[in-house]
Protein backbone atom coordinates (compact mmCIF):
# COMPACT_ATOMS: atom_id res chain seq x y z
CA UNK A 1 0.00 0.00 0.00
CA UNK A 2 1.38 3.76 -1.08
CA UNK A 3 -0.89 6.42 0.10
CA UNK A 4 0.34 10.01 -0.46
CA UNK A 5 0.24 12.93 2.62
CA UNK A 6 -1.63 15.33 0.37
CA UNK A 7 -4.68 12.71 0.46
CA UNK A 8 -5.25 13.41 4.13
CA UNK A 9 -5.17 17.06 3.45
CA UNK A 10 -1.53 18.45 3.72
CA UNK A 11 -0.17 21.03 2.17
CA UNK A 12 3.10 21.65 0.81
CA UNK A 13 3.13 25.64 1.47
CA UNK A 14 5.86 26.25 4.14
CA UNK A 15 3.28 27.52 6.21
CA UNK A 16 0.48 25.15 6.83
CA UNK A 17 1.02 22.86 10.11
CA UNK A 18 0.39 19.50 9.08
CA UNK A 19 1.21 17.26 12.03
CA UNK A 20 -2.94 16.23 11.93
CA UNK A 21 -2.77 15.30 8.29
CA UNK A 22 0.88 13.13 8.02
CA UNK A 23 -0.05 11.60 11.46
CA UNK A 24 -3.77 9.85 9.77
CA UNK A 25 -1.53 8.97 6.94
CA UNK A 26 0.63 6.78 9.43
CA UNK A 27 -1.70 5.54 11.14
CA UNK A 28 -4.03 4.80 8.68
CA UNK A 29 -1.21 2.79 6.55
CA UNK A 30 -0.35 0.98 9.90
CA UNK A 31 -4.27 -0.05 10.47
CA UNK A 32 -4.23 -1.63 7.07
CA UNK A 33 -1.29 -3.98 7.58
CA UNK A 34 1.46 -1.72 6.22
CA UNK A 35 2.86 0.30 3.53
CA UNK A 36 4.57 3.52 2.64
CA UNK A 37 3.42 6.31 3.49
CA UNK A 38 4.76 9.16 0.66
CA UNK A 39 6.11 13.38 1.00
CA UNK A 40 5.77 14.30 -2.50
CA UNK A 41 7.65 17.53 -3.36
CA UNK A 42 6.98 20.63 -1.47
CA UNK A 43 7.76 21.57 2.05
CA UNK A 44 5.91 20.44 4.92
CA UNK A 45 5.77 22.10 8.30
CA UNK A 46 4.59 19.69 11.30
CA UNK A 47 4.50 18.99 14.56
CA UNK A 48 5.73 15.44 16.44
CA UNK A 49 4.84 12.59 14.06
CA UNK A 50 4.76 8.96 15.66
CA UNK A 51 6.58 6.51 13.45
CA UNK A 52 4.58 3.03 13.65
CA UNK A 53 5.48 -0.34 12.96
CA UNK A 54 5.66 -1.54 9.21
CA UNK A 55 5.76 1.79 7.73
CA UNK A 56 8.31 3.25 5.13
CA UNK A 57 8.49 7.01 5.44
CA UNK A 58 9.39 7.83 1.75
CA UNK A 59 10.57 11.45 1.04
CA UNK A 60 10.41 12.47 -2.39
CA UNK A 61 12.82 14.18 -4.43
CA UNK A 62 11.84 17.79 -3.75
CA UNK A 63 10.35 16.97 -0.44
CA UNK A 64 10.69 18.76 2.60
CA UNK A 65 9.58 17.91 5.88
CA UNK A 66 10.11 20.38 8.38
CA UNK A 67 10.24 20.04 12.40
CA UNK A 68 7.88 22.80 14.30
CA UNK A 69 10.26 24.75 16.83
CA UNK A 70 6.73 25.42 18.73
CA UNK A 71 6.62 23.63 22.14
CA UNK A 72 3.16 22.93 21.85
CA UNK A 73 3.39 20.67 18.95
CA UNK A 74 6.08 18.81 20.03
CA UNK A 75 5.81 14.91 22.40
CA UNK A 76 7.46 15.31 25.24
CA UNK A 77 9.04 11.78 25.26
CA UNK A 78 11.23 11.93 28.41
CA UNK A 79 7.75 12.31 30.92
CA UNK A 80 8.34 8.56 31.46
CA UNK A 81 11.79 8.39 32.86
CA UNK A 82 14.32 10.30 34.80
CA UNK A 83 17.94 10.78 34.38
CA UNK A 84 20.05 13.10 36.61
CA UNK A 85 23.16 13.02 34.10
CA UNK A 86 22.88 16.52 32.90
CA UNK A 87 24.99 16.26 30.05
CA UNK A 88 22.39 14.06 28.35
CA UNK A 89 20.25 16.61 28.03
CA UNK A 90 16.85 14.86 27.69
CA UNK A 91 14.63 18.06 27.80
CA UNK A 92 13.12 19.67 24.71
CA UNK A 93 11.19 16.53 22.93
CA UNK A 94 11.00 15.35 19.80
CA UNK A 95 10.00 15.48 16.27
CA UNK A 96 10.36 11.85 14.89
CA UNK A 97 9.59 9.59 17.74
CA UNK A 98 8.61 5.72 17.59
CA UNK A 99 8.60 2.92 21.22
CA UNK A 100 8.12 -0.53 21.04
CA UNK A 101 7.97 -1.06 16.99
CA UNK A 102 9.03 -3.10 14.29
CA UNK A 103 10.24 -2.89 10.74
CA UNK A 104 10.31 0.90 10.57
CA UNK A 105 11.75 2.73 7.20
CA UNK A 106 12.77 6.11 6.31
CA UNK A 107 13.94 6.95 2.93
CA UNK A 108 13.66 8.64 -0.21
CA UNK A 109 15.86 11.75 -1.41
CA UNK A 110 14.38 14.53 0.18
CA UNK A 111 15.09 16.53 3.36
CA UNK A 112 14.07 16.35 6.77
CA UNK A 113 14.68 20.09 8.31
CA UNK A 114 15.10 20.16 12.62
CA UNK A 115 14.80 24.31 11.80
CA UNK A 116 18.44 24.52 14.50
CA UNK A 117 19.39 28.00 12.63
CA UNK A 118 16.26 29.37 14.78
CA UNK A 119 17.93 27.87 17.93
CA UNK A 120 21.00 29.15 18.45
CA UNK A 121 22.56 32.92 18.67
CA UNK A 122 25.73 33.78 17.45
CA UNK A 123 27.09 36.69 19.41
CA UNK A 124 30.41 36.68 17.66
CA UNK A 125 31.99 36.16 21.47
CA UNK A 126 35.40 34.77 19.63
CA UNK A 127 36.92 37.92 18.45
CA UNK A 128 35.51 37.36 15.29
CA UNK A 129 37.16 34.14 14.25
CA UNK A 130 33.76 32.71 13.99
CA UNK A 131 34.82 28.81 15.53
CA UNK A 132 32.88 29.30 19.22
CA UNK A 133 30.01 27.11 19.88
CA UNK A 134 27.21 29.38 19.17
CA UNK A 135 24.68 30.09 21.92
CA UNK A 136 21.07 28.24 22.84
CA UNK A 137 18.51 30.92 22.42
CA UNK A 138 15.52 28.82 21.93
CA UNK A 139 13.43 25.57 22.26
CA UNK A 140 15.50 22.63 20.89
CA UNK A 141 13.65 19.38 20.24
CA UNK A 142 15.96 16.22 19.24
CA UNK A 143 15.26 15.16 15.45
CA UNK A 144 14.47 11.79 16.37
CA UNK A 145 13.83 9.56 19.40
CA UNK A 146 13.42 5.88 18.40
CA UNK A 147 13.32 3.49 21.25
CA UNK A 148 13.03 -0.15 21.12
CA UNK A 149 12.19 -0.35 17.46
CA UNK A 150 13.34 -3.70 16.04
CA UNK A 151 14.35 -3.86 12.11
CA UNK A 152 14.97 -0.53 11.73
CA UNK A 153 16.16 1.20 8.61
CA UNK A 154 17.35 4.82 7.43
CA UNK A 155 18.66 5.36 3.84
CA UNK A 156 19.66 8.17 1.21
CA UNK A 157 17.95 10.98 2.90
CA UNK A 158 19.29 14.05 4.19
CA UNK A 159 19.18 15.71 7.75
CA UNK A 160 19.30 19.27 7.78
CA UNK A 161 20.01 21.87 10.27
CA UNK A 162 19.01 19.55 13.72
CA UNK A 163 18.77 21.47 16.96
CA UNK A 164 19.48 19.01 18.99
CA UNK A 165 20.22 15.04 18.70
CA UNK A 166 19.66 13.89 14.80
CA UNK A 167 19.23 10.43 15.01
CA UNK A 168 18.88 9.06 18.38
CA UNK A 169 18.65 5.40 18.63
CA UNK A 170 17.88 3.63 22.03
CA UNK A 171 17.52 0.26 22.62
CA UNK A 172 17.38 -0.67 19.36
CA UNK A 173 18.25 -3.89 17.49
CA UNK A 174 18.93 -4.78 14.09
CA UNK A 175 19.69 -1.09 12.54
CA UNK A 176 20.83 -0.37 9.06
CA UNK A 177 21.86 3.20 8.14
CA UNK A 178 22.89 4.05 4.72
CA UNK A 179 23.98 6.40 2.45
CA UNK A 180 22.37 9.39 4.32
CA UNK A 181 23.71 13.21 4.64
CA UNK A 182 23.38 14.76 8.32
CA UNK A 183 24.37 18.36 7.22
CA UNK A 184 24.15 20.65 10.63
CA UNK A 185 25.45 23.75 11.99
CA UNK A 186 28.88 23.38 12.94
CA UNK A 187 28.77 25.79 15.45
CA UNK A 188 25.97 24.49 16.67
CA UNK A 189 26.18 22.52 20.41
CA UNK A 190 24.55 19.28 21.11
CA UNK A 191 23.68 18.63 17.30
CA UNK A 192 25.22 15.00 17.45
CA UNK A 193 24.64 13.12 14.06
CA UNK A 194 24.14 9.70 15.27
CA UNK A 195 23.73 8.12 18.33
CA UNK A 196 23.65 4.27 19.04
CA UNK A 197 22.54 4.37 22.67
CA UNK A 198 22.01 0.92 23.96
CA UNK A 199 21.25 -1.02 20.76
CA UNK A 200 22.53 -3.80 19.04
CA UNK A 201 23.41 -4.91 15.79
CA UNK A 202 23.85 -1.76 14.17
CA UNK A 203 25.10 -1.41 10.20
CA UNK A 204 26.21 2.53 9.53
CA UNK A 205 27.79 2.80 6.08
CA UNK A 206 28.23 5.42 3.26
CA UNK A 207 27.03 8.56 4.91
CA UNK A 208 28.45 11.97 5.08
CA UNK A 209 28.33 13.89 8.40
CA UNK A 210 29.06 17.69 9.28
CA UNK A 211 28.00 18.62 12.48
CA UNK A 212 28.99 20.72 15.23
CA UNK A 213 28.57 18.08 17.78
CA UNK A 214 30.15 14.37 17.34
CA UNK A 215 29.24 12.81 14.13
CA UNK A 216 28.40 9.33 15.73
CA UNK A 217 28.37 8.50 19.48
CA UNK A 218 28.08 5.44 20.78
CA UNK A 219 26.33 5.36 24.94
CA UNK A 220 24.81 3.70 26.79
CA UNK A 221 22.67 6.61 29.10
CA UNK A 222 21.31 5.92 32.71
CA UNK A 223 17.98 5.23 31.97
CA UNK A 224 18.33 3.56 28.51
CA UNK A 225 21.01 1.40 30.42
CA UNK A 226 18.51 0.10 32.77
CA UNK A 227 15.78 -0.69 30.41
CA UNK A 228 17.97 -2.14 27.79
CA UNK A 229 21.48 -3.37 28.61
CA UNK A 230 24.32 -2.23 26.91
CA UNK A 231 25.55 -1.45 23.81
CA UNK A 232 27.35 -4.21 20.95
CA UNK A 233 28.14 -5.01 17.60
CA UNK A 234 28.07 -2.20 15.87
CA UNK A 235 30.01 -1.40 12.25
CA UNK A 236 30.51 2.05 11.05
CA UNK A 237 32.12 2.40 7.79
CA UNK A 238 32.65 4.09 4.62
CA UNK A 239 31.91 7.55 5.90
CA UNK A 240 33.25 11.38 5.57
CA UNK A 241 32.85 12.95 8.67
CA UNK A 242 33.70 16.43 9.66
CA UNK A 243 32.94 18.05 13.31
CA UNK A 244 34.31 20.44 16.05
CA UNK A 245 33.82 17.49 18.59
CA UNK A 246 34.38 13.86 17.92
CA UNK A 247 33.86 12.11 14.44
CA UNK A 248 33.42 8.54 16.41
CA UNK A 249 33.19 8.72 20.29
CA UNK A 250 32.31 5.79 22.50
CA UNK A 251 31.14 7.39 25.61
CA UNK A 252 30.95 10.00 27.80
CA UNK A 253 27.78 8.04 29.00
CA UNK A 254 29.09 4.70 29.85
CA UNK A 255 26.22 3.20 32.37
CA UNK A 256 26.27 -0.36 30.95
CA UNK A 257 29.29 -1.90 28.96
CA UNK A 258 29.96 -0.89 25.19
CA UNK A 259 31.64 -3.61 22.77
CA UNK A 260 32.86 -4.74 19.66
CA UNK A 261 32.53 -2.09 17.90
CA UNK A 262 34.27 -1.79 14.39
CA UNK A 263 35.39 1.84 12.85
CA UNK A 264 36.70 1.74 9.39
CA UNK A 265 37.97 3.16 5.93
CA UNK A 266 36.40 6.61 6.64
CA UNK A 267 37.88 10.28 6.32
CA UNK A 268 38.03 13.03 9.14
CA UNK A 269 38.03 16.61 8.17
CA UNK A 270 39.03 19.25 10.79
CA UNK A 271 37.41 17.84 13.70
CA UNK A 272 38.22 18.83 17.11
CA UNK A 273 39.10 14.68 18.31
CA UNK A 274 39.52 11.98 15.99
CA UNK A 275 38.15 9.30 18.50
CA UNK A 276 37.11 9.43 21.76
CA UNK A 277 36.95 6.51 23.76
CA UNK A 278 35.62 7.55 26.97
CA UNK A 279 34.89 6.31 30.44
CA UNK A 280 32.87 8.17 32.94
CA UNK A 281 30.33 6.12 34.79
CA UNK A 282 30.89 2.66 35.48
CA UNK A 283 30.60 0.58 32.34
CA UNK A 284 33.63 -1.20 30.80
CA UNK A 285 34.66 -1.00 27.22
CA UNK A 286 36.21 -3.50 25.38
CA UNK A 287 36.78 -5.09 21.61
CA UNK A 288 37.08 -1.95 19.99
CA UNK A 289 38.82 -1.99 16.62
CA UNK A 290 39.13 1.04 14.66
CA UNK A 291 41.35 0.51 11.06
CA UNK A 292 42.08 2.34 7.74
CA UNK A 293 41.41 6.02 8.34
CA UNK A 294 42.75 9.21 7.55
CA UNK A 295 42.20 12.84 8.18
CA UNK A 296 42.85 15.96 10.28
CA UNK A 297 41.66 17.19 14.25
CA UNK A 298 42.60 20.87 14.96
CA UNK A 299 41.71 23.42 17.70
CA UNK A 300 38.87 26.15 17.64
CA UNK A 301 37.87 28.83 19.37
CA UNK A 302 35.82 29.20 22.77
CA UNK A 303 34.04 31.95 23.79
CA UNK A 304 33.57 33.72 26.92
CA UNK A 305 30.61 36.14 26.19
CA UNK A 306 29.06 38.86 28.75
CA UNK A 307 25.47 37.92 27.74
CA UNK A 308 25.95 34.09 27.24
CA UNK A 309 28.26 32.62 29.54
CA UNK A 310 31.20 30.62 28.61
CA UNK A 311 30.84 27.68 25.84
CA UNK A 312 33.83 25.92 24.74
CA UNK A 313 34.51 22.43 22.29
CA UNK A 314 35.76 19.22 24.29
CA UNK A 315 39.19 18.57 22.61
CA UNK A 316 42.10 20.51 21.50
CA UNK A 317 42.99 19.28 18.12
CA UNK A 318 43.14 15.39 19.51
CA UNK A 319 43.76 12.79 16.80
CA UNK A 320 43.18 9.98 19.39
CA UNK A 321 41.55 10.47 23.05
CA UNK A 322 40.95 7.16 25.02
CA UNK A 323 40.46 8.16 29.07
CA UNK A 324 39.25 6.43 31.78
CA UNK A 325 38.68 8.88 34.81
CA UNK A 326 36.44 10.39 37.10
CA UNK A 327 33.23 12.87 35.99
CA UNK A 328 33.37 16.03 37.51
CA UNK A 329 31.08 16.46 40.30
CA UNK A 330 30.38 12.49 40.88
CA UNK A 331 32.64 10.11 43.15
CA UNK A 332 31.41 7.10 40.65
CA UNK A 333 34.60 5.18 39.44
CA UNK A 334 35.04 5.10 35.93
CA UNK A 335 34.85 1.35 34.17
CA UNK A 336 38.16 -0.02 32.27
CA UNK A 337 38.83 0.42 28.77
CA UNK A 338 40.51 -2.33 27.34
CA UNK A 339 41.45 -4.42 23.97
CA UNK A 340 41.52 -1.67 21.89
CA UNK A 341 43.10 -2.29 18.28
CA UNK A 342 43.85 0.75 15.81
CA UNK A 343 46.03 -0.01 12.33
CA UNK A 344 46.42 2.09 9.31
CA UNK A 345 45.90 5.08 10.84
CA UNK A 346 47.22 8.65 9.23
CA UNK A 347 46.71 11.84 11.39
CA UNK A 348 47.23 15.15 11.02
CA UNK A 349 46.46 17.14 14.37
CA UNK A 350 47.41 19.93 16.69
CA UNK A 351 47.12 18.45 20.09
CA UNK A 352 48.27 15.57 21.60
CA UNK A 353 46.65 12.12 21.38
CA UNK A 354 46.04 10.97 25.03
CA UNK A 355 45.77 7.28 26.54
CA UNK A 356 44.80 8.26 29.89
CA UNK A 357 43.14 6.07 32.83
CA UNK A 358 43.65 6.08 36.49
CA UNK A 359 44.80 3.68 39.24
CA UNK A 360 41.34 3.02 40.06
CA UNK A 361 40.75 2.10 36.11
CA UNK A 362 43.67 1.65 34.24
CA UNK A 363 43.70 1.22 30.09
CA UNK A 364 44.79 -1.68 29.50
CA UNK A 365 45.85 -3.77 26.08
CA UNK A 366 45.48 -0.98 23.78
CA UNK A 367 47.82 -1.78 20.51
CA UNK A 368 48.55 0.19 17.87
CA UNK A 369 50.24 -0.89 14.51
CA UNK A 370 50.98 0.92 11.37
CA UNK A 371 49.74 4.69 12.48
CA UNK A 372 51.63 7.49 11.83
CA UNK A 373 50.21 10.64 14.28
CA UNK A 374 52.26 14.00 12.86
CA UNK A 375 51.68 17.27 15.40
CA UNK A 376 51.15 19.73 12.82
CA UNK A 377 50.25 23.69 13.21
CA UNK A 378 46.94 24.50 11.27
CA UNK A 379 44.81 27.41 13.20
CA UNK A 380 46.64 30.43 15.34
CA UNK A 381 45.93 28.74 18.31
CA UNK A 382 48.86 27.72 20.49
CA UNK A 383 48.82 24.59 21.81
CA UNK A 384 49.68 24.54 25.49
CA UNK A 385 47.17 22.23 27.29
CA UNK A 386 45.72 18.64 27.61
CA UNK A 387 41.65 18.55 27.63
CA UNK A 388 40.23 15.51 29.55
CA UNK A 389 36.80 17.16 29.51
CA UNK A 390 34.54 16.55 30.65
CA UNK A 391 36.07 14.98 33.83
CA UNK A 392 37.66 16.52 37.16
CA UNK A 393 40.87 16.87 35.55
CA UNK A 394 39.48 19.16 32.97
CA UNK A 395 42.13 21.52 30.81
CA UNK A 396 45.10 21.87 32.20
CA UNK A 397 48.85 22.96 31.01
CA UNK A 398 50.98 20.88 30.05
CA UNK A 399 54.30 19.89 27.72
CA UNK A 400 52.84 18.73 24.40
CA UNK A 401 53.61 15.32 23.43
CA UNK A 402 52.57 13.80 20.00
CA UNK A 403 51.49 10.81 21.84
CA UNK A 404 51.09 10.79 25.82
CA UNK A 405 50.12 8.14 28.27
CA UNK A 406 49.25 7.97 32.03
CA UNK A 407 48.31 4.71 33.88
CA UNK A 408 48.43 2.14 30.78
CA UNK A 409 48.78 -1.54 30.73
CA UNK A 410 50.04 -3.95 28.34
CA UNK A 411 49.88 -0.82 25.84
CA UNK A 412 52.14 -1.07 22.65
CA UNK A 413 52.83 1.33 19.26
CA UNK A 414 54.22 0.49 16.00
CA UNK A 415 54.85 3.16 13.63
CA UNK A 416 55.49 7.22 13.56
CA UNK A 417 55.52 9.60 15.48
CA UNK A 418 56.48 12.98 13.93
CA UNK A 419 56.67 16.71 14.80
CA UNK A 420 56.28 18.94 11.35
CA UNK A 421 58.07 22.29 11.99
CA UNK A 422 55.51 24.66 12.54
CA UNK A 423 55.46 22.58 15.97
CA UNK A 424 58.69 22.65 17.21
CA UNK A 425 58.50 25.22 19.24
CA UNK A 426 55.91 23.81 21.11
CA UNK A 427 56.27 20.30 21.18
CA UNK A 428 59.92 19.38 22.83
CA UNK A 429 59.17 15.42 22.94
CA UNK A 430 57.85 12.35 21.54
CA UNK A 431 57.08 10.95 24.57
CA UNK A 432 55.17 7.60 25.40
CA UNK A 433 54.81 7.33 29.60
CA UNK A 434 54.59 3.49 30.80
Amino acid sequence: MIRDITEFGAAGDGSTKNTVAIQKAIDAVAEAGGGTVNIPAGTFLSGSLRLRSHIELHLSTGARLVSSLDPDDIIDFMKDFDDDNADTGWEGGVFLFARHEEDITISGNGTIDGQGRLAFWDDDADGGLHECPLAVRGFRPRMSFLEDVRRLTVRDVTFEDSAYWTLHMAGCQDVLIENIRILNNERGANNDGIDPDCCRNVVIRGCIIRTGDDCVVVKTTAPMTRKYGGTENIVISGCTMRSRSCALKIGTETWGDIHHVVFSDCVLSDCTRGFGIISRDGGAIHDILIHHVTGNTRRYSDCTSRDTGVHVWWGKGDPLFISATRRAGTDRIPGKISRVFIDHLYMDGEGASLIAGEDESPVQDVHLSDVVLRMKRQSSHIPDVFDEMPSARGVYRHEMAVLYTRCARNCTFAGQLEIDGSMKQFCKSKRIDE
